[in-house]
């Protein structure tokens, strides 16, 4: 039947009211892990570089870069300012990440300089010596700080003020320690954490559970604390004592997901956000998320967005109470 010019005249007046047309899938899908290989932000990219394949939510391959420097700052600043508009390129970000711009380190741009796109999983803090170490429980370590704290030689991620430094300067404040007597070797994400302590050019690393179950795993590596409300499920971790049950009242979960430049349009964001909010919904993905160690955490777009800046609002206070910022 021959629908009236009217009609007609209507349902094209109400088309755009529809909401935007889906953009195609992007061109060349890139994803950035702002740190050297090996770390949470590679861990990141690769889970999402899986799933997006496997699932054939991207026909095209994505190919992982690295952007190391600042703990995300090369990065964000270059997404920003150099490739704003890029549909194709998503970038890893953690609550390390968000911690940093909480104190400015991220240097003009604020929280408010990109769209965030989606929260796909979580970790937690951990502090990691060698299998061979001394130091067998937390208390052993904290005792060994407290007679001498330039004797123990901690690597962190980034420098003061990051969240590796964070996690283990809650840690000295809940032992009555004063954190600034600690004595820290800044790096460059988890990877040459990692190498850094088993290499024996450092006593305790400062870092993440999910990038210490390979070495775990291999014997090289034990873990005293892991900063979570509880012990971990899954055969490698689940032995693993919390700082709270040992009496050190510290927990530091490290959520993990994606941002887009500031200028990629509306129709891009939205077709990478059904992308995601499809894998957040399925078992194929919690599988992936799970063999990288990673636990569940799912938001995307506006609920992302308010959760990112409450945290850092969160994290100005904490960056506040340790003398980071005025």
């Amino acid at each position: 039947m021959k629908m009236p010019l009217f009609a007609t005249l209507l349902a094209a007046t109400c088309l755009p009211l529809a909401g935007p047309v889906a953009a195609d899938e992007p061109r060349r899908p890139e994803c950035i892990a702002p740190a050297a290989p090996g770390g949470g932000f590679d861990l990141t990219c690769k889970l999402a570089q899986s799933a997006l394949v496997q699932s054939k939510l991207l026909k095209a391959p994505m190919r992982v870069t690295y952007m190391p420097g600042g703990v995300g700052a090369v990065a964000y600043n270059a997404v920003v300012a150099q490739r704003p508009a890029e549909a194709g390129t998503i970038t890893a970000f953690s609550s390390g990440s968000l911690l940093n711009l909480a104190q400015g380190k991220f240097g003009r741009f604020d929280e408010s300089a990109v769209k965030w796109l989606a929260g796909v999983g979580t970790s937690y803090g951990a502090i990691a010596v060698r299998a061979d170490s001394p130091y067998k429980t937390l208390d052993d370590l904290v005792q060994a700080i407290k007679a001498d704290p330039g004797k123990v030689v901690i690597g962190s991620g980034g420098t003061v003020g990051s969240q590796d430094w964070m996690q283990t300067a809650l840690v000295a404040r809940s032992a009555g320690i004063d954190p600034r007597k600690l004595r820290y070797v800044a790096m460059e994400g988890g990877g040459e954490l990692a190498t850094a302590l088993l290499g024996g050019h450092i006593q305790v690393a400062s870092t993440d559970i999910a990038d210490s179950v390979p070495h775990i795993e291999s014997g090289d590596m034990r873990i005293l604390a892991v900063l979570s409300e509880e012990r971990l499920p899954g055969e490698s971790v689940a032995d693993i004592p919390t700082a709270v049950e040992q009496d050190y009242d510290v927990v530091w979960p490290v959520i993990r997901g994606f941002y887009l430049g500031p200028k990629v349009s509306d129709e891009a964001y939205a077709w990478w956000k059904n992308a995601f909010d499809q894998l957040l919904a399925s078992e194929d993905f919690a599988q992936l998320r799970t063999d990288r160690q990673l636990y569940p955490f799912a938001m995307s777009g506006a609920e992302l967005d308010a959760y990112v800046k409450q945290q850092v609002m969160q994290y100005k206070q904490l960056a506040t109470e340790f003398g980071l910022i005025q």
